[in-house]
């Protein structure tokens, strides 16, 4: 077991290298930035073998169907992807305003405001897809009040670097697990609350991508308490430095569910199936999202 001394040395190491590769990124052009992190994104792929792995495992998981050739090159097209968003984020609070709306083309958003105009808030719902920080540097630029629940990264030093860069356009970020009393202060003041659900859980098991997946509940429930409508959101890398972000219609729960918030998280579960169908190298499939229920004997 590591002692503290070596956890805040990795720590202020893990910092500094994350400081000098922002650095470098922000000399760079928004295409130089993308060859560079899709170089980074190739690299994490040589070194974390293991995560590569997992990424075939999980796409063969998905699409049973696919030859194992593009299995293994969506794998490597996710890494690169993983890279380029990465870098992008990291040189984010070098842009401004009319850069960001100038690389973003926006569909749907009306489904937002009309959120909005209820009252109650709006829960957006998206994933780890895309580029889901662009997408809130986004809205927060141009008057949204949103807050991100955000996992906390495993070092401190590197998780202050990182939510000060979503709150430089004004986003607030709010640590995943001690969110459930700020969120509903966020809603009643009608503003938007950022939840990406499409990690491993223990709390329920529903079907994602015809298996059962370890799945929170919160959103749902969130939902049922608030009736804060639910919209998915979710921004599409087009290359090339742009992006096309689609906001969807408010989802309705699945009826016939006892478990309070199951059928909505059944509705959430289908659209980002949809997405992801679509640019299935845009999403993180090298993160374990059926860990739980292989523990459990359900794989």
């Amino acid at each position: 077991m590591k002692s503290k001394k070596q956890k805040e040395l990795e720590g202020k190491l893990g910092a500094a290298a994350l400081r000098y590769v922002q650095k470098r990124l922000r000399r760079k052009s928004a295409t130089q930035a993308e060859e560079t992190g899709a170089k980074l994104g190739r690299l994490i792929r040589r070194v974390g073998k293991k995560r590569f792995e997992r990424a075939k495992e999980n796409l063969k998981l998905a699409f049973p169907d696919w030859s194992e050739e593009k299995r293994e090159s969506t794998a490597e097209k996710v890494f690169e992807h993983f890279g380029i968003v990465s870098a992008d984020f990291l040189r984010s609070d070098k842009l401004t305003k009319s850069e960001i709306n100038a690389s973003m083309e926006v569909v749907g958003l009306e489904h937002l405001d009309g959120a909005l105009a209820g009252g109650n808030g709006a829960l957006l719902i998206t994933g780890h897809f895309g580029n889901w920080e662009r997408l809130a540097n986004w809205l927060s630029l141009n008057g949204y009040p949103l807050t991100v629940v955000a996992r906390d990264a495993d070092d401190e030093g590197v998780n202050g670097i990182l939510n000060q860069m979503r709150m430089n356009s004004g986003t607030k970020v709010l640590a995943r697990g001690n969110a459930a009393r700020p969120i509903l202060e966020k809603l009643r003041a009608n503003e938007i609350v950022g939840i990406l659900p499409d990690q491993n859980s223990k709390e329920v098991y529903i079907p994602f991508f015809g298996h059962p997946a370890g799945t929170v509940l919160g959103p749902g429930v969130l939902h049922d308490r608030t009736h804060a409508p639910v919209i998915p959101g979710f921004c599409i890398r087009l290359g090339g430095g742009k992006y096309r972000t689609v906001f969807l219609p408010p989802l309705v729960p699945d009826p016939g569910y006892e478990t309070k918030g199951e059928g909505m998280m059944r509705a959430i579960h289908r659209t980002l199936e949809a997405i992801i169908t679509e640019h299935p190298e845009q999403w993180l499939w090298f993160h374990d999202r059926w860990r739980s229920a292989r523990g459990k004997g359900m794989l």
